[in-house]
């Protein structure tokens, strides 16, 4: 028989609102990549070329950051043990992208889209950072099997 401790109540608030949270992030990735025109209205020509212009590994460090934090906000709800590497490479997939557009882009970026870019990843690395040292948390507790 193994040992699990019981699910607190505020597993099932974080993990619910990280996956609402989280999927924004999925939302905005998908109708970017897929080129839609209604969600890119809102965004100048300049700024839509910017997107398509990432190169390859920096459009892989945007899904890893995107689509792991999807799965480990699902992972967690599932009390699933793998929402802490999900999460971990969730932020390698941030890392990635923020090399590509602060490290090597930058005034481009500043630019075309002012400091809102940088103030809005600050927010997405400490919510990130938080999702991870909690998920690995309650896996040391025994609450992630």
């Amino acid at each position: 028989m193994t040992d699990v401790a019981k699910t607190p109540l505020h597993l099932w608030v974080v993990g619910g609102v990280s996956l609402i949270w989280n999927a924004f992030g999925a939302l905005d990735y998908t109708m970017t990549k897929m080129g839609n025109a209604e969600y890119l209205a809102a965004f100048t020509p300049e700024q839509q070329a910017w997107f398509t212009s990432f190169p390859m590994w920096a459009n892989i460090g945007w899904a890893l950051g995107v689509w792991g934090s999807v799965l480990g906000s699902a992972l967690l709800l599932a009390r699933n043990r793998h929402a802490v590497s999900a999460f971990l490479i969730s932020l390698i997939g941030l890392a990635i992208s923020c090399i590509y557009q602060f490290g090597m882009h930058y005034a481009d970026l500043m630019r075309l889209f002012g400091s809102f870019p940088m103030i809005f990843t600050a927010v997405i690395w400490v919510i990130l950072i938080a999702l991870y040292l909690y998920a690995r948390a309650q896996a040391a507790k025994g609450v992630l099997r």
